[in-house]
């Protein structure tokens, strides 16, 4: 298991402008959980707030950091993922500049390089985004 990381870009593809993720708090083989801070420069900041697209990418994020960290952890290079599918996504609240996020993925399948999460974003202590994902692997072979 992971603590505390403020480097998080070994563990995933993403760059500046496009990272929705500042600090890896944790990371198992079933679960892995991050923190961002909202600020009014990011891309997904609109009318004030973090959007509905700044919060999928963010639980998408902390999939990568996931598959990113075992990936480094088994001597692997880090992983290329995409969004198969958002399902049930619910957004009861918009994170505002300065906010800071925490977002919990939980792995509920793996299977042929495709990977069920469930998501959960906290925001001051309660939700306020949950969404389920697949994750396509893109691994060298493919």
């Amino acid at each position: 298991m992971l603590a505390i990381s403020n480097d998080i870009f070994p563990f995933i593809p993403q760059r500046p402008p496009v990272v929705m993720i500042d600090t890896l708090y944790s990371c198992t083989d079933e679960e892995t959980k991050t923190g961002f801070t909202i600020l009014k420069e990011n891309i997904f900041f609109e009318d004030g707030y973090f959007s509905e697209a700044g919060l999928i990418e963010n639980i998408a994020q902390t999939a990568a950091v996931h598959a990113g960290y075992l990936s480094k952890k088994n001597n692997r290079e880090t992983p290329i993922g995409f969004i198969g599918a958002i399902k049930n996504l619910q957004v009861f609240d918009f994170p505002k500049e300065g906010d800071r996020i925490t977002t919990t993925i939980v792995i509920e399948n793996e299977v042929f390089g495709v990977t069920l999460i469930s998501g959960t974003v906290l925001c001051n202590e309660k939700i306020i985004a949950t969404a389920g994902m697949k994750i396509v692997i893109k691994t060298k072979e493919d």
